[in-house]
């Protein structure tokens, strides 16, 4: 491929990165610096409005550009990134049985799970701060703002089962308008103020924390928030690739930022308080109203990418034994990325709803934002750390060098959010730690009644050899058992003996197992052994970021001439029934947990793309 062609390439990927991966952090600007003077009351003066300016400089260089776009993103698994796929680079290790490596695991399934906290709070505070505009322009909507911001979300969750094929071609355009505008105001602010370039040194961020040293601390933990939105530059780096995402943020988001960000501290310097409504107090009267409805268009964008984020991390999650079954639907026949999730959709619609009504203002749901965020940082921060000496095999002192000065920045950052938890931060770290509880005695769960369903098993070749040394019945058709285990008879299958008293020409004993790489080539999909005539184990190997399709891959069957209809088998699952006990395995109230997970799991038939009019369910009482 020529270079040229490259380039081309390259730039169209970039231009979609704009519309997907910076809404979060290229909406930043209407609240955080505000916050930053507000929640840390910092006596405002042109110093302190400097130093604030410096402080976002660096933290934008030092974490965007140095940790994710440098280090973090060079962390991808087969080209994929996000926590989980990091946690799955990390999870091989786990042979080794090291204590690390349990430790690391278990804080990328706390990171993931503090993602849905941020998830839940990004569409609430971004649509708030952004229809709080209007309170700018006129006071007629004062008691509007909350049923306006309301309505907005509303709007935005009905609208995810259509899914974002067509609505996603105006993304990256408004938003380039966008950053465009952002940028053009803070111009015009330095323009009249061009000392506030001095902001660049850091010693201004240095004098702050000197001056005020108690004020400053509590106000980094709001200036945190020009960095939101740094973890969803590695999520999506599967769908553009390095490369783009870091051609987008040199060339568009990063200059439209700083000129923003610059641009407030600026019109700061010369107030002797802080506006109310910091942002749009910086536009001039007759465009308030448009802005704010560009504001509001591109922070439902940036809420549109947490809540496809929610999306994605759930089907993850699912695959990897994480969550039971839950209904995936696809909402585009052309991009496999592109999911709903209905029972997530509507518990983040009924969460932001809630959000918005009990905090009434973008100033209080901010005292919630940030913990979630930082505390993934710190996650994020020791995970790289992990991969570095369990995947790369870095000499431990040299990780130890290139984590270190990163890990803390992030515990400062950590540091100045904790003093949130009491006024709202404990929202993301209880929805965290709720979820935390859930996927692990889900996983628990899973593994105990595995262990249940296989105590005594009898090998499948014994249970053929014995059925065929019977001279059981061989009748036409195919049947495919499906069982997840290395060598053991399915329950299904030796009922169905045990009632029947036959065995299909063609039987196939199909378990799915899930790849710690995002996705399996075709060439790896199958992995077919035979047990007797016509009798086969068939293993399908999907990765975790892929959907399993047993029809479409039982397509593919074909073993000494022997190829099957799929749409013409018949497919026996299992349905186990679980009864908690005081047998030893976890304590009765996570046995019940698990019992209620179990029952609301989606059907096995659904999930794996079954022919529903093709399928035995055998029922299985497993008590735990």
């Amino acid at each position: 491929m020529s270079a040229g062609h490259r380039t081309r390439g390259l730039v169209p990927a970039a231009f979609g990165t704009l519309g997907i991966v910076y809404g979060d952090i290229g909406t930043s600007p209407l609240y955080a610096l505000k916050e930053a003077h507000t929640h840390g009351d910092l006596e405002l003066t042109r110093d302190s409005a400097f130093g604030t300016a410096s402080i976002v400089f660096w933290s934008l260089l030092l974490i965007i550009s140095v940790k994710y776009l440098l280090l973090v993103m060079r962390a991808d698994n087969h080209g994929e990134g996000g926590i989980l796929a990091l946690t799955a680079l990390i999870a091989p290790g786990a042979g080794s049985a090291t204590k690390t490596t349990g430790v690391l695991l278990a804080l990328g399934v706390f990171g993931t799970s503090l993602l849905y906290g941020e998830g839940l709070i990004t569409p609430a505070i971004s649509v708030l701060s952004a229809v709080e505009g209007f309170e700018v322009a006129t006071s007629a909507f004062d008691s509007l703002i909350i049923p306006i911001a309301v309505v907005i979300i509303i709007g935005l969750f009905l609208a995810q089962p259509f899914g974002t094929a067509g609505i996603a071609k105006v993304f990256s355009p408004v938003m380039v308008l966008w950053f465009i505008v952002i940028a053009a105001l803070g111009l015009e602010q330095i323009v009249q103020q061009p000392s506030v370039v001095r902001a660049v040194s850091p010693a201004y961020a240095v004098e702050l924390f000197l001056d005020q040293p108690l004020q400053a601390f509590i106000a980094l933990g709001s200036i945190f928030l020009v960095v939101t939105g740094g973890e969803a530059l590695y999520a999506d780096m599967g769908h553009f690739g390095r490369r783009s995402i870091q051609l987008g943020w040199y060339t568009i988001v990063l200059p439209a930022l700083l000129l923003n960000y610059f641009g407030q501290a600026a019109f700061l310097s010369s107030r002797s308080e802080v506006p109310e409504r910091l942002f749009f107090e910086m536009a001039p009267d007759w465009s308030v109203i448009p802005l704010v409805v560009l504001a509001t268009g591109a922070t439902v964008i940036a809420s549109q990418a947490l809540i496809s984020g929610a999306f994605s991390l759930t089907a993850q999650a699912i695959q990897l034994d994480y969550l039971p079954r839950l209904d995936v639907r696809h909402t585009s026949s052309e991009q496999s990325g592109q999911i709903y999730v209905p029972l997530v959709n509507w518990l983040l619609m009924i969460g932001c709803i809630a959000l918005v009504i009990g905090f009434q203002s973008s100033t209080n749901l901010a005292a919630a934002y940030g913990i979630a965020a930082s505390t993934t940082m710190v996650i994020t921060t020791l995970l790289l750390h992990g991969c570095m000496i369990e995947r790369w095999r870095w000499a431990p002192w040299k990780a130890h060098i290139a984590v270190l000065p990163l890990f803390l920045v992030d515990l400062s950052f950590f540091a100045a959010n904790v003093p949130k938890i009491p006024s709202g931060g404990w929202l993301p770290i209880v929805v965290g730690f709720g979820l935390v509880l859930q996927m692990t005695t889900w996983r628990r769960g899973r593994q105990l009644v595995a262990a249940r369903v296989h105590r005594g098993q009898r090998p499948v070749l014994d249970v053929v050899d014995e059925a065929l040394n019977d001279s059981v019945r061989r009748v036409p058709g195919v049947a495919v058992y499906m069982f997840k285990g290395p060598d053991g008879a399915p329950p299904a299958m030796i009922t169905n003996l045990a009632h029947n008293h036959v065995l299909h020409d063609t039987t196939l004993v199909l378990s799915v197992e899930t790849s710690d790489v995002p996705r399996v080539t075709a060439e790896d999909r199958l992995d077919v052994s035979p047990i007797a005539r016509g009798v086969y184990r068939v293993v399908v190997n999907y990765g975790f970021m892929e959907d399993p399709d047993v029809v479409a891959a039982l397509g593919e069957f074909d073993v000494d001439g022997c190829t099957i209809d799929p749409l013409k088998a018949t497919y026996f699952i299992g349905r186990e029934t679980i009864t908690s006990t005081p047998e030893e395995g976890m304590p009765v109230w996570r046995e019940q947990l698990f019992e209620l997970l179990n029952r609301g799991a989606a059907s096995a038939s659904r999930f794996f793309n079954l022919p529903r009019d093709r399928v035995f369910e055998v029922g299985t009482h497993v008590e735990i």
